[in-house]
């Protein structure tokens, strides 16, 4: 049977600004280890630690730019566009432009605190 979300669960960001993280779908709203769905809205100037994943993530951009750094190099992905980064991939995610951004990211597994494995600051 179709299960409705009502509404999203709040989650803790990392960065050194606040990012608002709304979880529709993933271990924390729906209890789902599949796969996790999550609005993303973070500030002008955030950037958070590096990291290397254990999931797949996929990012579509809704306004903004955001950018993304791997050890290949940078891409910066603006409304209208996606990205997909691999798991076991080192990255980086940041909104340099004054605007911030607003996007949408879906993780595969679902999102986890103890299989981001972000950088030691």
């Amino acid at each position: 049977m179709p299960r409705l979300i009502a509404q999203p669960t709040r989650i803790a960001s990392a960065g050194n600004k606040p990012k608002l993280i709304d979880e529709f779908v993933g271990r924390v709203n729906s209890g789902t280890e599949a796969l996790s769905v999550a609005h993303m809205r973070s500030p002008g100037g955030w950037v958070e630690p590096g990291q290397t994943p254990e999931f797949d993530e996929y990012t579509v951009v809704l306004h903004g730019m955001l950018r993304v750094e791997s050890k290949d190099g940078i891409l910066e992905i603006r409304p209208g566009q996606a990205v997909v980064t691999n798991r076991g991939e080192w990255i980086r995610y940041s909104t340099p432009e004054p605007e911030g951004a607003e996007y949408i990211a879906i993780c595969a597994p679902a999102f986890s605190p103890a299989t981001v494995h972000r950088d030691q600051e």
